[in-house]
């Protein structure tokens, strides 16, 4: 976020009466490292609040440090669900992206570069005491984080409608995220200046955080955080290249709520059978990507690392997510190769073809 944004917020703190100071040194993904510095200067500084004012990787980082500072514990020793015993420091939000929905969520994903890993911290009390949306701090995001970022959004809210926890609420927090989504996102996406779809995508990211917060996420996810602890692929764009996939596969499943989907998004009719509109959805995130300029596979991905890849995935998910579907080691695999990069999936399909017979020789 640029300097102008901050020097809006350090002056409001100012005008409150409010002394501070600024760590700003967390990039992309939120590193380990990053981490232990930003919990060595609160330190230092004796702070006894934090606000969180940036994209994901900094609401997520943001709200590691407080939680590990306040349990005297390293960021790895947190990982899993209520690993503190302590609450953190007084948590504040202040998103600069519409994406992660970080800023009302149980959870911290941060990233172990040394162990190619990302790391997921889950406690209720990791929930920031107050959040601030503000859509002219997201006027000027470019255009390929807008993208991820609102796709993120976008799988929060169906992965969370598609799996088995859901309750009314959540569900009408999903329905209505994915309707506004559809709206907002692609408008935002060629001007990055139309405020009101930024308004209502902030909105809608909320929605849709509101909703996986309780009712969780699923194999996009599962997957997605995998590619980004080998790849460092960043997690929105890591949902979007998956989300179609999976949905593909569970469809079986997840027929009507495809449906459901679909009408809410608006490329369907009420007319349509059920099976014709769960297709029209799956079709319209794949337009979707195509108008985002998403990519259809994953140019870093190898073939060697697939079978580690779902085995971890389907650990996560199995673990931890309340899937409408479980997938083997070798289906997740399946679901992993269709986004290899053309021609590492060309090579692969030559490997398992066999080889043209010769013709047999003509003797005179």
């Amino acid at each position: 976020m640029g300097q102008a944004a901050i020097g809006a917020q350090a002056e409001a703190l100012t005008a409150g009466g409010t002394r501070f100071v600024v760590f700003n040194a967390i990039t992309a993904a939120a590193p380990v490292e990053q981490i232990e510095q930003g919990m060595a200067f609160l330190n230092a500084e004796g702070c006894d609040a934090v606000v969180a004012f940036g994209g994901g990787s900094a609401m997520d980082a943001t709200k590691t440090i407080a939680l590990a500072v306040a349990n005297h514990k390293h960021p790895r020793e947190l990982v899993g669900y209520f690993m503190g015993w302590r609450a953190p420091l007084p948590l504040y939000a202040v998103p600069t992206t519409a994406g992660t929905g970080s800023e009302i969520t149980v959870a911290a994903v941060i990233s172990d570069p040394e162990h190619h890993r990302k790391l997921v911290i889950a406690d209720t009390r990791l929930v920031p005491r107050m959040a601030a949306l503000d859509p002219s701090l997201m006027v000027g995001l470019p255009t390929d984080v807008t993208a991820t970022t609102g796709t993120d959004a976008l799988t929060h809210a169906i992965e969370a409608y598609v799996g088995h926890r859901g309750t009314d609420f959540t569900d009408r927090m999903a329905l209505s995220a994915v309707g506004m989504i559809y709206e907002a996102l692609p408008l935002m996406h060629v001007n990055g200046q139309d405020f009101a779809a930024r308004e209502k995508m902030a909105l809608a990211a909320n929605y849709a955080s509101q909703d996986f917060t309780r009712a969780n996420v699923g194999y996009v996810h599962a997957i997605a955080h995998q590619l980004g602890g080998l790849y460092h692929t960043s997690h929105g764009l890591a949902n979007a290249i998956m989300l179609a996939q999976v949905l593909r596969f569970l469809s079986p499943a997840i027929g009507p709520k495809l449906a459901a989907l679909a009408l809410r998004a608006k490329v369907g009719k009420k007319t349509d059978t059920e099976a014709v509109l769960a297709q029209k959805f799956l079709e319209s995130i794949d337009a979707m990507n195509i108008r985002l300029g998403i990519p259809t596979a994953l140019e870093t991905l190898r073939e060697n690392d697939v079978a580690a890849l779902a085995r971890t995935a389907c650990h996560e998910a199995d673990t931890n997510y309340p899937v409408p579907l479980y997938l083997s080691q070798a289906e997740c695999e399946a679901v992993i190769r269709k986004v290899l990069p053309r021609q590492m999936t060309s090579k692969l399909m030559a490997r398992k073809s066999p080889a043209p017979k010769k013709p047999a020789a003509v003797v005179f």
